[in-house]
């Protein structure tokens, strides 16, 4: 005899299983598509200080006269040293190191203030931005931020001499530094932690693309036209970025819940359930405002402190890897190689892997971690220091080495790769996610303080090394470093993949997770 079959059972077990598979769906999948949209737009920030970063490449060509000529007035009230030109018999015109017609050009000690009041200007702004951020929000502060953004290219747009150009690069050095505090800041909290170092890693990767974008247009246009079509970018920040919420944790801090919940609903997706990680930034934030006792909390309190000491020891390393003297010296090793490619083009080449192995390290990062990627970093950025020392080295005591030209440009390569990878986004990363809620926008500003003091001091210092110890001895000069770094990263920098804030700081104050 044949079992009889229960159908309206069936269809009710049926119905069941479909209502609880419903309920598990909904409360744990998360869209991801309005956290890239956030971070993309905070980005965007980034894009404006690569071209303002890259701007001097092209433009100083422009802006100076020929180096094999000195000032012949000193009683001329522009004491620049130029040719003076007839055009079409008529009145003179200024020519540049270009040989083409300026409306006005540089002396060299105002030519190096256009270059070096930037990291002035960026340092000046790190901390108060911090603090505004902390106190105004992170959204409001970043939109802020383009205001001197757009002043810097009105002034370079209108510039009629120096003053203007360093007045120019004085507001943009203010913007800089504000967007590299809030824009990492903006995006750790925005980001859920399966995320959070891809997303982490957009900061680096939009910087580099506003260094190429910069380079490709400034290769073959006026650097007024340059200008003109950066200023773009800074009403495209407000124009997309003033759709975006402000961050959970923020709100949270303002004691705004139902904004907090409303934002991460936003940044989650409909069907996320918010309770667990609510609470969890709830708790966070509690934790925080009984702790809140200042900066001298920061240096007394384990986790702060150790924070601090490894966001301000990547900075220093960053800029200690020697990648501005590696990118300074592009040209000489591309000619090493017995290329003949112009200087325009071989920096944007370098632009070209620089962005692609950023964006590698977007994909990277939450598969491969942190600490593995910065290891990579500073060994074999330091093997390829050591080898371009030694090649140049050989190079400078007359030994034959065009046979093996090919070596430092595969170096050149290897070295953009390697720090694109780790050190060049990971220290940003980093920043905002290594410091708790109290003290994330001050600590944050310290650690971009100490960035752009260390990239003035290496900017000035490497032309004086280069010309007395020599290029090879300043190549394995920063290779000693990247020694030290491998030692500094392996036995004091935590690996954040994959956990929350508060896990993070307990592996910093020295307990187990």
């Amino acid at each position: 005899m044949w079992p009889v079959r229960n159908f309206a059972l069936e269809e009710k077990s049926k119905i069941c299983i479909l209502l609880l598979n419903g309920l598990e769906e909904r409360g744990g999948d998360t869209k991801k598509t309005n956290q890239y949209i956030a971070a993309v737009a905070a980005a965007i920030g980034a894009v404006i200080a690569g071209t303002i970063l890259a701007w001097t490449s092209p433009a100083l060509p422009q802006l100076e006269p020929p180096k094999n000529v000195t000032a012949a007035n000193s009683t001329a009230t522009n004491a620049t040293a130029t040719i003076l030109a007839v055009a079409n018999g008529s009145s003179p015109v200024l020519i540049n190191s270009l040989g083409q017609p300026a409306d006005f050009l540089l002396d060299t000690k105002d030519s190096s203030l256009v270059s070096s009041i930037l990291a002035i200007g960026a340092a000046l702004s790190a901390l108060p931005v911090g603090v505004l951020a902390e106190r105004m929000g992170r959204r409001p502060t970043i939109l802020l931020l383009a205001v001197p953004f757009m002043i810097n290219w009105l002034l370079t747009i209108f510039a009629n001499g120096a003053g203007m150009l360093i007045a120019a690069r004085f507001f943009a050095g203010l913007a800089t530094g504000g967007i590299c505090v809030t824009a990492p800041m903006y995006i750790g909290e925005i980001a859920e932690t399966s995320i959070r170092g891809s997303l982490g890693a957009f900061f680096q990767l939009f910087l580099t693309v506003g260094i190429l974008l910069t380079f490709v247009i400034g290769g073959w246009t006026h650097w007024r036209t340059l200008s003109i079509i950066s200023a773009v970018l800074p009403p495209l920040l407000v124009a997309v970025f003033w759709w975006m919420p402000e961050t959970p944790q923020y709100l949270l801090s303002r004691n705004r819940r139902r904004d907090a919940e409303k934002a991460l609903r936003w940044l989650r997706g409909p069907d996320a359930d918010l309770t667990s990680e609510l609470e969890d930034m709830q708790k966070d934030v509690d934790d925080a405002s009984r702790q809140r006792a200042g900066m001298m909390s920061m240096v007394t309190n384990r986790a702060s402190l150790m924070a601090l000491v490894c966001s301000l020891g990547l900075m220093f390393f960053q800029q200690f890897s020697g990648i501005n003297a590696v990118i300074f010296y592009t040209n000489n090793i591309f000619q090493s190689a017995g290329s003949n490619i112009p200087p325009a083009i071989a920096t944007i080449i370098v632009g070209v892997v620089q962005t692609i192995a950023t964006y590698i390290s977007s994909l990277l990062v939450e598969r491969a971690g942190r600490r593995i990627l910065l290891l990579q970093s500073c060994i074999i950025m330091g093997v390829c220091l050591v080898v371009l020392g030694v090649y140049f080295k050989l190079q400078t005591d007359g030994v034959n080495v065009a046979t093996v030209g090919w070596i430092p440009l595969v170096c050149l390569v290897l070295f953009i790769i390697s720090f694109s990878l780790g050190f060049g986004p990971i220290p940003w990363m980093m920043m905002a996610e290594l410091f708790s809620v109290e003290f994330r926008g001050s600590a944050s500003g310290i650690a971009v303080i100490t960035n752009w003091c260390l990239v003035f001091v290496v900017t000035l210092c490497f032309p004086l090394m280069k010309d007395a110890i020599g290029i090879h001895s300043c190549f394995w000069f920063f290779a000693a470093f990247m020694v030290i770094c491998v030692f500094f990263v392996f036995f004091l920098i935590p690996e954040t993949k994959g956990k929350t804030v508060s896990q993070i700081q307990a592996i910093l104050g020295g307990k187990k997770v």
